[in-house]
């Protein structure tokens, strides 16, 4: 097998790519279909062992990474390679709850996002998702390593992510029912749980909106639920939340306020909605929270790649509602929050450890 391989130049300002797999066909595959869009693959490998020594010869700006490898996995390989040779990694995952567990562990270990493979027929599902698979890693290349670095080492936020440990922290007076919507693309995982963990016990509901497929909200919901003070599940069809409580936006549909009374919202999921290039869209029930709720708003744009949010963060404004966005120093990916300070539709830009503080300090 050639381990390194120029074969495959990028167009000016591409990102390098090692690409890991232990199939020879999806090694194929995948370098093609990257290499058809302009990125320059200079490397492959079919286990983690391998990966770490072709990282470390061709220092690429991204690794596309499977998960279940013979020898060392993906997992033990994103370990080592932040101790070795730190390089932002896109974990290649299947479409099923177990591989949402486990991909989940992958961020934990370093990663920076995840690409599902789709069902079916692989060779005919990855072509289909081509154009998504690109932008990934695009986005991955672009992610600030030391951003993700600082947010999953920091003892401080792994003293926080236990379940008491907001109801550790003094309950918070907020002025009347508080209602938070937060945005969150690549990177938003942990950003999210670190938010949510630290975010004190008020007569608060939450409704959170992380770009992630169907498979792996479920579990999202729950990995947040075990790491905070609040109830948090999936969003389902007519679902409602009081304080105390928080929905995660269920992959592949979009997630609207549908009605709100007596400091309880309900939801309404939308799946018809093809409008939007991301599902679940943050635009979508920020819009709707805007539109709907009367008492004090908060709507929050973390770390992510795009535009999604900038539209609905203007209209929670324009309602009246308390907006911020996520620093970019310490963003992996500076692009949603970018793109909503840009609507001029932004109160405060706030670090990440800040956040939890001023949604609830905030003058919503």
């Amino acid at each position: 097998m050639s381990r390194t391989t120029d074969r495959r130049g990028g167009r000016d300002g591409s990102p390098r790519v090692v690409v890991v797999d232990d199939s020879p066909f999806m090694r194929g595959l995948i370098s093609d279909l990257l290499s058809d869009a302009g990125v320059a693959v200079v490397g492959e490998a079919g286990d983690g062992e391998e990966a770490l020594s072709v990282v470390a010869e061709t220092r690429p700006d991204v690794v596309t990474m499977d998960v279940e490898m013979p020898g060392m996995g993906g997992l033990e390989a994103v370990e080592r390679l932040m101790e070795e040779t730190p390089t932002p990694v896109l974990m290649l995952s299947a479409h099923t709850d177990e591989g949402a567990e486990v991909t989940f562990e992958a961020l934990d270990r370093g990663a920076v996002d995840f690409f599902a493979k789709p069902g079916g027929e692989v060779s005919t599902g990855v072509s289909r998702e081509s154009d998504r698979l690109v932008e990934a890693v695009r986005s991955v290349a672009d992610a600030d390593l030391d951003a993700a670095t600082r947010e999953r080492d920091d003892p401080s936020a792994a003293a926080s992510r236990s379940p008491d440990a907001a109801s550790e922290a003094n309950a918070a007076d907020v002025d009347g029912p508080l209602t938070v919507v937060i945005a969150a693309s690549t990177g938003g995982p942990n950003a999210v749980e670190r938010v949510l963990s630290a975010l004190p016990m008020a007569d608060c509901r939450v409704v959170i909106v992380q770009h992630m497929p169907e498979a792996f909200t479920s579990r999202f919901a729950n990995r947040l639920d075990e790491a905070s003070a609040y109830d948090v599940r999936e969003a389902s069809d007519g679902a409602r939340i009081g304080a105390g409580e928080a929905l995660v936006a269920r992959g592949g549909s979009h997630t609207r306020i549908d009605s709100y009374r007596s400091g309880r919202l309900r939801v309404k999921l939308d799946e018809d909605d093809d409008s939007h290039t991301v599902t679940p869209a943050a635009d979508v029930t920020m819009r709707s929270a805007a539109e709907v709720i009367d008492d004090p708003l908060v709507g929050v744009v973390l770390t992510g790649m795009g535009s999604d949010a900038a539209e609905g963060i203007r209209a929670m404004a324009d309602a009246g509602a308390y907006t911020l966005a996520q620093s970019e120093d310490t963003c992996v990916i500076y692009g949603m929050p970018k793109r909503a300070v840009e609507t001029g539709g932004v109160d405060a830009v706030c670090d990440l450890d800040d956040v939890a503080g001023a949604i609830v300090g905030g003058e919503a």
